[in-house]
């Protein structure tokens, strides 16, 4: 048997996967926390063959990082990350911290179990793009990535000097890229662009 934990904080979703993997006949939850922040601790302590790991976790932890860090001490253990999150640096994250494969949620039982197996058997499989969402009359793929940068940034409620001095623009680029999307959202201020940015799960800058 494949011996699984579960990173998980909501109640549900953990529940749901404990369900699909005991009834695959073929995979065995070993354990299933809701802090990414106890995951390096668990694999040191216990075999772990495979980890789903959700990346907005109980405490804040962010489940990008721990698997990071959890790759670079046990290489052999699979992690497959699952959110609900369509922030587009997600991806890039998950595959620079060696993550072997992606999936966003869903209740589909033979979709996960497909994609755990895959993985065991030694394929990376990641989604082509994120899931399509809009804020105001824009699409998520109509932002450039300079642009989500500074969307990101502007959730955190900083100004635009202190924006620019982070991603190495001036204040007035700042502005002029705020300017631009509220444009293609039709959104009045910068304020009611950043919630619904926030809302949206377009960019996501606490994990």
């Amino acid at each position: 048997m494949i011996r699984v934990l579960i990173v998980e904080d909501d109640p549900m979703a953990q529940k749901l996967l404990e369900n699909f993997i005991e009834n695959s006949g073929r995979y065995k939850v070993i354990g299933s926390i809701a802090s990414a922040g106890f995951a390096e601790t668990y694999c040191l302590k216990h075999s772990v063959d495979l980890i789903l790991m959700d990346v907005c976790t109980a405490l804040g932890v962010s489940g990008l990082e721990i698997s990071a860090k959890i790759k670079k001490i046990k290489s052999d253990i699979k992690i497959i990350i699952i959110t609900s999150q369509p922030e587009c640096d997600f991806i890039n994250r998950a595959k620079a911290g060696g993550v072997d494969s992606f999936w966003y949620k869903s209740s589909d039982e033979k979709e996960i179990l497909e994609l755990m197996d895959r993985t065991m058997e030694g394929e990376s499989i990641y989604p082509d793009s994120t899931p399509s969402l809009q804020i105001g009359y824009a699409w998520n793929t109509e932002f450039t990535p300079r642009q989500l940068e500074v969307l990101r940034e502007l959730t955190s409620g900083d100004t635009n000097g202190e924006i620019g001095e982070r991603l190495g623009i001036s204040a007035n680029t700042v502005r002029d890229y705020i300017q631009q999307m509220l444009e293609m959202t039709g959104l009045q201020n910068r304020t009611s662009l950043a919630v619904a940015a926030d809302k949206s799960g377009l960019v996501n800058k606490n994990y």
